[in-house]
């Protein structure tokens, strides 16, 4: 069996690793990486870190407006599967790279595989969300990660070849939690105290487009006390300068390049709490049993929010600092599978 597999950003090489693993002991996969996130601590080191075969393709589309970029992608997958002819296309998540590989494999009558499918934010303004919606309608096998995304799709009539496997985003952090630990540096390099500082991370186009919203966080950031250390990627560093925002005038704030996968698994597990707009980070505080304050106003992982694990908060600069200095005391359960999720999926489809 040949796999073609689209990836092109962060969360997806994650959840690749383990898929890719499992795949390659029987089949043939083929990898095509857009270049949607292009910068080296982005990309790059997830794949040396995750063991992630290189590349076959890469197509180097880089940064642009919604439709250009998922139109440049498309044309290109499109050549790429006439090419190859795979019995599959697999795509994971939500982003333009997931839309677009989808998209070339449903018009060539190749079957999608498509992976963390039935999320749902309700909330069509989000980019990620038509992605998903879209793609999880012409895909072929459609494997979920909780309940909560069957009955998503449920109720949109979609019940052919929906599975919930688990989420193999937790068997990433499983295989590689311990490895994290042993190697990673990134609390020492930044002069970091265990369960005395907070990570954040703020990417989504819904906040850092927004003045307003981005006004917010930043001004919840200099009324929340203690170190803040803050991977920052390079949209919002860019978006951030073109405005002129001095992110130094923030006190406690430690802005830091991206980091690889074991950094931030690293840097996760030692957080007092993380402030996030992300899915995945989401999730990953989830894994790591480390309290989680989302700035949106909707989640995908409505597990999380048992127990206030995981508050979500909008921008509200009063509901951030309420959040983040709430004494809470969360019991985490085994929501998203057993580690096995990408062995299950390459069985089902082997079969």
């Amino acid at each position: 069996m040949k796999i073609l597999t689209i990836l092109g950003a962060r969360p997806q090489f994650i959840k690749a690793a383990p898929v890719s693993r499992e795949l390659r002991k029987n089949h043939t996969e083929l990898i095509v990486h857009t270049g949607q996130h292009y910068d080296p601590n982005m990309s790059d080191i997830f794949f040396e870190e995750l063991n992630i075969p290189k590349p076959d393709y890469h197509l180097g589309v880089g940064s642009a407006n919604h439709g250009k970029q998922t139109g440049e992608m498309l044309a290109q997958i499109e050549t790429i599967i006439l090419d190859e002819k795979p019995d599959y296309v697999l795509v994971y998540g939500d982003t333009n790279s997931t839309l677009a590989g989808s998209l070339a494999a449903a018009k060539l009558h190749v079957p999608v595989i498509h992976i963390e499918a039935g999320l749902r934010s309700f909330n069509k303004k989000m980019p990620e969300e038509v992605n998903r919606i879209l793609t999880d309608h012409i895909s072929e096998f459609l494997f979920c990660p909780t309940d909560t995304a069957i009955n998503n799709l449920h109720n949109e009539n979609i019940t052919r070849n929906v599975i919930n496997v688990g989420d193999v985003m937790y068997d990433a952090v499983v295989y590689n939690k311990k490895l994290a630990m042993e190697k990673s540096k990134a609390i020492e390099e930044n002069n970091l105290t265990e369960k005395d500082y907070y990570l954040i991370t703020i990417h989504r186009a819904e906040n850092t487009d927004d003045d307003t919203r981005m006004n917010n966080i930043l001004e919840s950031f200099k009324q929340i006390n203690g170190i803040k250390v803050w991977p920052i990627h390079p949209r919002t560093k860019n978006m951030l300068l073109n405005k002129g925002v001095d992110l130094s005038v923030i006190p406690g704030l430690k802005v830091i390049e991206p980091v690889g996968y074991l950094d931030m698994l690293a840097l996760e597990n030692g957080a007092k709490k993380i402030i996030t707009d992300s899915g995945g980070v989401q999730k990953e505080a989830y894994f790591m049993k480390v309290p989680c304050v989302t700035v949106r106003d909707q989640t995908e992982w409505v597990e999380t929010l048992e127990g206030n694990a995981n508050i979500l908060v909008g921008t509200d600069v009063n509901k951030i600092i309420e959040a983040v200095n709430m004494e809470v005391n969360p019991i985490y359960k085994e929501l998203f599978g057993d580690g096995f999720s990408a062995r299950k999926i390459v069985q089902i489809v082997t079969n």
